[in-house]
């Protein structure tokens, strides 16, 4: 009977750290906002936060973007994961600044700036600079 409680017992665990499996930190800037486009594009809001530099105003901004997502068709929202990201210009501005431009393959019109900024020794996303075009 022990042994069963103790396979359940760490089975459990096991199951408990293994949930943000998917999530590390950026290697560098471009990671960073490959990373977080990937995660909006696919509606992984929870990896997209964890890509974001967590001030009041992103996320803010990342919550109206989830519910933007949210309000969105099945048929949009499978576009949207289906789409592939690509970059335009991905600029370095310092050290720790970087621009990324970029379009998907969804809607190959809309073009988007983002800004990664590298804080603590970490690559994240800033959304208040978001320029889109």
């Amino acid at each position: 009977m022990i042994k069963y409680l103790t396979i359940i017992a760490l089975t459990v665990i096991l199951a408990a750290c293994g949930g943000s499996s998917d999530y590390y930190k950026a290697e560098d800037a471009q990671d960073a906002g490959r990373q977080f486009i990937r995660a909006s594009l696919d509606g992984n809001y929870e990896k997209a936060k964890f890509y974001l530099l967590k001030d009041e105003d992103n996320l803010t901004l990342l919550r109206k973007q989830q519910l933007n997502y949210q309000q969105m068709s099945k048929e949009d929202k499978r576009s949207f994961a289906d789409a592939n990201i690509n970059p335009i210009e991905i600029t370095p501005i310092n050290d720790s600044t970087t621009t990324y431009k970029y379009h998907n393959s969804f809607h190959t019109n809309d073009t988007t700036t983002i800004r990664i900024i590298k804080v603590n020794n970490e690559w994240l996303v800033d959304l208040k600079s978001v320029i889109k075009m």
